[in-house]
């Protein structure tokens, strides 16, 4: 069974610094994708930054934010640099993959984190 796990959330100043980091465990034939999402209260989930062949990251955390992987640790990070009160959200781990070689690909997610900026 994959499951991915989230860590790294918490309080932090505006002008601050997080990593989150996201440990997957479990096999998988092959990870296509993998990403970041957040849901700020009352607001939908949105794109924070997502890696499969090129990197995409939303307008609002462009320069801010920066996405990247361990695999020897089969672990995915975001490290989230000047930190605003408008950041503040739970986000959540993606990955896209198929955990073996016969199946459709599809999203696995994580349970969450809490990131919460105060000004």
């Amino acid at each position: 069974q994959v499951q991915l796990v989230e860590s790294g959330g918490g309080l932090v100043q505006a002008g601050g610094s997080l990593r989150l980091s996201c440990a997957v465990s479990g096999s998988m034939f092959r990870i296509n994708a993998m990403g970041w999402y957040r849901r700020a209260p009352g607001k939908q989930r949105e794109l924070v930054a997502a890696s499969d062949i090129i990197t995409n990251y939303a307008d609002s955390v462009k320069g801010r934010f920066t996405i990247s992987k361990d695999n020897a640790k089969n672990t995915v990070y975001l490290q989230m640099n000047s930190l605003k009160p408008e950041d503040t959200a739970v986000y959540y781990c993606n990955i896209r993959g198929q955990k073996n070689s016969w199946d459709s690909q599809i999203d696995y997610w994580g349970q969450g984190t809490q990131v919460t900026v105060s000004s």
